[in-house]
């Protein structure tokens, strides 16, 4: 990809983003394109052993050095509370000029059949105003802009109806996303469920799916699915019949 490019990873909580989408953004960086990891919430309720406001302020400092460590220019939190982002004029009109000003080429979200409700508000919010986005004749601060590649993540509580399309090799920014995952306390298993551990065997399953060390899958908007082709692709993607 020899044109430079603007990825945009957009997570409900501080930690989905660099869990489900930081192998992609590392790889992307590391090129030399742009990234951007935005928290819808910083997923400050998700300690019970932790008051929720110093647990606030520690996961935004984890985000910042995870987010350096990936090689993104740029990490954004915004002030939702956790457990209770809501999909409204407010929120969609929010994402709308996030867009507008940032710019994306590429955007990176959760898929909408999951459990959580922030997750699924959040593919919401960014359908909507990303939609909004690129309409001329809605009239923001900023200009019009339309993302051009719109992907969701796979995440273990984004499962339902979940469909990989795309396979891609991280093998070689594999262990500096590890380290950069290991800046959250969340991540590395110390607060509830290991994340580290499964997403880390994950990458490793669907490497071995496509014959590298390390993949993530992404899932293309059900619409995008559909391809015209001149030839059958039989030399780039071949079927195998064993």
């Amino acid at each position: 990809m020899a044109e430079k490019k603007h990825l945009l990873v957009i997570g409900g909580h501080i930690g989905d983003a660099e869990i489900t989408g930081g192998l992609l953004a590392t790889k992307y960086a590391r090129v030399g394109h742009r990234v951007t990891m935005l928290h819808m919430t910083a997923g400050e309720k998700g300690n019970p052993s932790m008051d929720h406001r110093a647990y606030r302020e520690q996961r935004v400092r984890e985000a910042n050095e995870a987010a350096e460590l990936m090689g993104a220019e740029e990490c954004i939190v915004l002030d939702h509370p956790d457990g209770e982002l809501h999909v409204n004029e407010t929120t969609i009109h929010e994402m709308c000029d996030l867009i507008r000003r940032l710019r994306p080429d590429i955007v990176l979200t959760h898929w909408r059949g999951s459990f959580h409700r922030d997750h699924r508000n959040t593919y919401a919010i960014v359908m909507e105003g990303g939609f909004l986005a690129a309409l001329p004749g809605i009239e923001r601060s900023e200009p019009a802009h339309l993302m051009r590649g719109l992907y969701y993540l796979e995440n273990w509580e984004d499962m339902e109806d979940y469909h990989p399309d795309l396979w891609i090799d991280v093998s070689e920014i594999f262990d500096t996303w590890v380290e950069a995952c290991r800046r959250h306390q969340l991540l590395r298993g110390e607060v509830s469920f290991n994340y580290l551990h499964c997403y880390t065997g994950l990458a490793a399953k669907r490497g071995a799916e496509v014959g590298v060390p390390y993949a993530v899958t992404v899932s293309l908007p059900p619409i995008s699915r559909k391809r015209r082709v001149d030839w059958l692709p039989v030399d780039t993607e071949p079927v195998l019949i064993f």
